[in-house]
């Protein structure tokens, strides 16, 4: 970048996206004296994703809707939640709570709601021309720095089935609550957190609910001894990585038994090398014969979907729980093949090599939750913005070192492009602030 700053008053920065790692982002930058900042939000509101029934269809929240990680490992370090918020709060506690968060460190004013933006360009002289769409037109401002919150849970990815289906199909990103599919026969593909949540919703009021998985999963209680399973998990962290991974599937078989029980796949991978689905409900209502496990879609013809085994029923709802692609269509074609990657070329999954002015932050998926995380990382970029940490040298040696060098042997697939360890991705994190704390 070739701009010089007599300080850092100087130094504008634009921050995409209001949800908690946007929040985030404009404290730290605040917090490291940085002033000229603007966050552009496409909602009325900041909460991003936990915001129900946003007016834009960005939430990807439902009715029901809970924390997967618990209260102690999801709350920021310097912001606790309340002590009467339950171990998983609801979406409209985690609302009221980053709320609350930006009322406390006083960021709302930088907030300029309802401005979606339609470009991000960096000009010859490194500086962001960003194009906002508003109600009164389109606006265009010049920018040193940009820092990306938006996320990657907003544009889903949904397969084509095999054959005509006479039925309706949405994705779990449209699905809000289980009362339209009252008396419906459903199937549910997918077996993560929002397929399994959905499953056990829409049992509830359903004809049939039916759930389709192509493969195995880890589907772990949410408690289990007493403890929220990630405080669980966290009391095995002395155990060496070689030894932690057997302790940990050993000690899920003990609590819910043999997939086959259940009439679910063996999971092909190790417990700690695929995304887990947290979920205590869902092997309850297969046993009671309240959600039906199916494998893979193999074809379709009118209402009548056949599964992989040869076995086949009726279904009148496809509920696609399928996840989502990672794109920043605002950044143009440079960034398009970042949607099928597997692996995400970005140091501590938040700086590209080049260009030196662009963050990305929480656009990681911990085995935990993100929002701690991200505050280190938005403390890391506003702190290298101010001339107070200095940026790594030799970025794209880095970026090389961390894909090949993942925490986990995860699955080659873009659902685990940006899959981290949830402590080892703290302690690389505050490594990197090391530095400045020192100072």
């Amino acid at each position: 970048m070739d701009g010089v700053f007599n300080g850092i008053a100087d130094v504008k920065v634009c921050v995409i996206g209001a949800g908690p790692c946007g929040l985030t982002a404009l404290k730290n930058l605040k917090q490291a004296g940085l002033r000229d900042i603007v966050c552009y939000e496409a909602g009325s509101q900041v909460g991003g994703n936990w915001v129900f029934r946003d007016e834009h269809g960005h939430s990807s929240i439902y009715e029901t809707t809970h924390t997967i990680s618990s209260k102690s490992l999801s709350q920021f370090d310097d912001f606790p939640m309340p002590r009467d918020y339950p171990e998983y709060p609801s979406h409209v506690q985690v609302l009221a709570y980053f709320q609350s968060y930006a009322r406390h460190f006083d960021v709302l004013d930088h907030v300029r709601f309802r401005s979606r933006v339609a470009a991000a360009e960096r000009r010859s002289d490194g500086r962001w021309q960003i194009t906002v769409s508003r109600a009164g037109g389109p606006e265009v401002e010049l920018f040193d720095h940009l820092i990306v919150c938006s996320g990657h849970h907003w544009s889903p990815s949904r397969p084509d089935l095999p054959g005509r289906f006479a039925g309706g199909q949405l994705h779990a990103h449209d699905y809000k609550s289980a009362e339209p599919f009252r008396d419906a026969r459903v199937l549910v593909v997918g077996g993560g957190n929002s397929a399994c949540d959905i499953a056990v919703e829409t049992s509830r009021l359903s004809r049939k609910t039916s759930i389709s998985m192509r493969r195995g999963y880890y589907i772990i209680p949410k408690f289990v001894y007493g403890m929220p399973v990630d405080v669980a998990y966290r009391r095995l962290l002395f155990l060496p990585k070689v030894l932690r991974q057997p302790v940990l599937a050993f000690l899920l078989r003990l609590a819910i038994g043999r997939w086959a029980k259940y009439k679910l796949k063996k999971p092909a991978c190790g417990p700690l090398e695929m995304h887990p689905t947290l979920n205590s409900e869902i092997l309850y209502a297969i046993r009671h014969g309240k959600v039906h496990p199916r494998g893979a879609i193999s074809a379709v013809d009118g209402h009548r979907v056949t599964f992989e085994d040869g076995s086949s029923e009726d279904i009148d709802i496809v509920i696609w729980a399928t996840g989502y692609r990672t794109g920043f269509p605002f950044l143009g074609d440079a960034y398009r093949d970042w949607e099928d990657a597997t692996s995400l070329p970005l140091y501590l999954k938040m700086m590209p090599a080049d260009p030196p002015n662009l963050y990305f932050i929480g656009l990681f998926q911990p085995i935990g939750c993100i929002w701690n995380l991200a505050d280190y990382q938005a403390r890391i970029a506003a702190l290298q913005i101010a001339g107070k940490l200095k940026r790594p040298a030799d970025l794209a040696g880095r970026i090389d070192r961390e894909m090949s060098h993942p925490h986990w042997k995860f699955e080659a697939r873009p659902r685990h492009a940006a899959e981290v360890d949830y402590h080892d991705f703290k302690s690389e994190l505050l490594r990197e602030l090391k530095p400045a704390t020192a100072s």
